[in-house]
């Protein structure tokens, strides 16, 4: 097998540390040789060094240990007594293996020298034969020769004259004009330089270490920070030189000692596949495991936290998720199941998800488990939401499993996952589609870090926004405010080039008092997961480089913030989690629940007599579309796979009953290629139309926007369902008629 690169660095690492500690244990071991726990301790060195160059396949390598190991293995049991010879042979044997290990480090191959003389004479004394003569070598003649420094005769000289001389073999051969000074310096720095390794070129330092270095750093960066400020409120030349080299060496030393820390999750991820490919047998399945994001560094200690939840999670997955290949044929899926994870940073965390296309996850055996094994009520238990349902895997002791087997049953996995993610101070979600599968999601905020972030003001107070959730900021003067932000159902929204946008006050959020004031309007257009909205803020500040430090236990479940941070001028400010505060807005829901944004859009408090309400949407890149919000009940993101077939009609299941679906290709007369307008992705966005008396679901691309305008038709309609075309913000745009596009489609309404 060819050694992974990373697993072959810590092998010569680890081996280049062990030999070295070998050369001093021989040593200590001459002077006392009944040493019985050194010679055990040197033993299984040997022997453990042995069966990692088996499994690395280095042949070589493991002759040589296996007859150091033999010798090793006689001296340990008392059968043979140490003496100098049986030492310098297991030393010859140490330095055959520090040369075979230089030769993997720099060719990938243990070379084409033969090591047979070593062996020969630990197999002769681990047989207790006499000893043979053998004569070595110097390294440092070779050297001399290949260079063409020194004569062959002049060096065979110089090695007899050295038998009754103290000094070196170079000296002499300077003192008897043999070589040049000059010569003997480059050979000896040959030789030098052949005998580095890659234990001379890393250390291993304890992570405690580490994390104190962290700290001081971080410490200092907040120094950094209120130097910088001081020096730029003065006009003092000096200072300010000093204040700026201060800021470029302490952002040096932070990114260099950040790097110590960090570690690509491929480090974890490498040891997967073996899991999947075992469970895989033992559970009688075929699965594919795929990655992205393997490069995604992350610090030691959060490397070390995820290692056990994510082995987890496999083994649930592989157990519970994915079907077998008799089962997946028969509900129409590949036999192969796929099991996704991937990796990425976003807003200063560590984002992981763990995506699976099996079976998903039964909410009604999860709940009729949780009443048969005693954790909820009957009562309780149906009462419950589909996403609190779901939360219920992660209890203590809670399983779906209905034995016990080697690889699941127990309650113990993803109970185990939950408390040590949280234990970091991570949160765990957990998405499934019953049919299509499972995705589960970590997100880790980072307990120490620095990272760039926007300050911004509310009255006294300022708040940190980590700019990797930051998209633009925009402001809104006072005079622009009646233009630019509407008023949907009570519920703000700004027209951001053509495009609305939720308004989320940052005082609502914190309940904060409102202010008095009607002067202009800062806005932060931020990024939560797919979803845009606009945050309004005080004031706005600067960017400034922060340190992340970990919110007190009375903060910690306070969705709205990840962290705390020191500004240059010494004020505590807490960073605001962008997704918690969206979450806590209701721009993140489950299901885009838009009836406030749509029932009280046709309200003549809102719009008086501006004109038509419509909701415009597209089909492919081109065709735009109106219909009359006044028969829109809500929008919908679906995931594909809800979606079925019943008589060759397209249906969902919707709020207990079955909702029929309509396309958009096939009103305006456009080939449906199998009927499904989102094929390319896995969720279709679906406009939920009502008169009252029935609903039907309109499948859509695109929802461009709500308008009210005086519509005047250019020019009648050539379909049925179509009424006609007309010109809406200056673009070409049919008008459907729901009534007769259902109608001329021989839809059944559903109640």
């Amino acid at each position: 097998m060819a050694p992974d690169t990373e697993m072959l660095k810590e092998f010569l690492i680890e081996t280049y540390e062990n030999l070295d500690q070998l050369d001093r244990d021989f040593v200590a071991l001459e002077k006392d040789p009944t040493a019985k726990d050194r010679i055990g301790s040197i033993f299984r060195t040997i022997h453990t060094l042995k069966g990692t160059s088996g499994f690395l396949a280095f042949p070589k390598l493991e002759e040589l240990a296996h007859a150091g190991e033999s010798l090793l293995s006689r001296l340990r049991d008392g059968e043979l007594t140490l003496n100098p010879e049986m030492t310098s042979a297991l030393l010859s044997m140490v330095d055959g293996i520090r040369e075979i290990l230089k030769h993997v480090e720099a060719a990938g191959d243990e070379g084409n020298e033969s090591y047979a003389p070593v062996i020969a004479v630990l197999a002769r004394l681990t047989s207790g034969k006499a000893p043979e003569p053998e004569a070595e070598r110097p390294k440092l003649g070779e050297i001399l020769i290949d260079s063409g420094a020194v004569e062959p005769t002049e060096l065979a000289a110089a090695l007899e004259q050295q038998k009754h001389d103290s000094r070196k073999l170079g000296e002499i051969l300077v003192a008897r004009g043999s070589i040049k000074p000059q010569a003997l310096v480059e050979a000896l720095k040959t030789q030098a330089e052949t005998q580095k390794t890659a234990s001379d070129t890393s250390i291993r330092v304890d992570i405690g270490l580490l994390d104190k270095l962290m700290n001081l750093v971080g410490e200092l960066v907040l120094a950094r920070n209120q130097i910088v400020q001081v020096g730029a409120t003065r006009q003092d030349a000096g200072l300010q030189h000093a204040s700026q080299r201060l800021n470029l060496v302490t952002t040096e030393l932070q990114e260099g000692l950040m790097r110590t820390r960090m570690q690509p999750i491929a480090s974890v991820w490498n040891k997967l596949p073996r899991v999947v490919r075992d469970l895989s047998v033992a559970c009688g399945k075929q699965v594919e495991v795929e990655f992205e994001g393997k490069e995604t560094e992350l610090d030691r200690t959060v490397i070390e936290a995820i290692r056990d939840p994510l082995t987890h999670i496999v083994r649930n997955t592989m157990d519970h998720g994915i079907e077998t290949p008799t089962v997946r044929i028969a509900k129409g899926k590949p036999p192969t199941g796929r099991l996704q994870l991937r990796a990425f940073h976003e807003g200063g965390q560590v984002n992981i998800e763990i995506t699976d296309d099996g079976a998903g996850i039964d909410l009604e055996r999860v709940r009729s488990k949780a009443v048969q094994r005693g954790v909820v009520s009957a009562e309780r238990a149906y009462q419950m939401s589909d996403s609190e349902a779901t939360q219920l895997i992660f209890l203590p002791g809670f399983s779906t499993a209905d034995q016990v087997t080697n690889v699941s049953g127990r309650g113990v996995g993803m109970d185990v996952v939950k408390t040590n993610i949280e234990r970091t101070g991570g949160t765990v979600d957990l998405v499934s589609v019953p049919g299509t599968g499972t995705t589960i999601k970590i997100k880790i905020p980072l307990t120490l870090a620095i990272i760039p972030a926007l300050i911004v003001s509310l009255g006294t107070d300022s708040y940190a926004i980590p700019q990797a959730s930051l998209l633009e900021l925009v402001r809104i003067e006072a005079g622009e405010l009646a233009r630019r932000v509407e008023s949907i159902r009570g519920t703000p929204v700004l027209r951001l080039r053509d495009k609305l946008l939720p308004l989320v006050n940052l005082r609502t959020i914190l309940a904060e008092p409102e202010a008095t004031s009607s002067d202009d309007i800062n806005v932060i257009i931020l990024q939560a997961d797919d979803r845009s909205f606009g945050l309004v803020v005080d004031g706005v500040n600067d960017t400034e480089e922060i340190v992340v430090k970990p919110l007190g236990r009375e903060l910690k479940r306070v969705a709205t913030f990840a962290g705390a941070t020191i500004l240059g001028d010494g004020r505590v400010a807490l960073i605001l989690d962008v997704a918690g505060v969206a979450r806590r807005a209701g721009v993140l829901t489950e299901d885009r629940d838009s009836e406030a944004l749509i029932n009280e859009a046709t309200s003549s408090d809102d719009k008086g007599d501006a004109g038509d309400a419509l909701l415009l949407v597209q089909r492919g890149s081109n065709d735009r579309v109106a219909l009359p919000l006044s028969l829109v009940a809500r929008l919908e993101e679906v995931p594909c796979a809800q979606i079925e077939r019943v008589a060759s009609r397209r249906v969902m299941q919707y709020r207990g009953d079955i909702l029929p679906l309509m396309s958009l290709d096939g009103i305006l007369g456009v080939d449906e290629t199998a009927g499904d307008v989102a094929a390319a992705t896995d969720r279709v966005q679906v406009v939920v139309l009502s008169d009252g008396a029935s609903s039907v679901g309109l499948e859509i691309d695109q929802i461009l926007d709500i308008v009210y305008d005086r519509v005047v038709i250019k020019k009648a309609g050539i379909r049925p369902g179509v009424s006609g075309t007309a010109v809406i913000q200056g673009r070409v745009t049919q008008m459907l008629d729901v009534a007769v596009a259902m109608k001329s489609l021989g839809m059944a309404t559903a109640s």
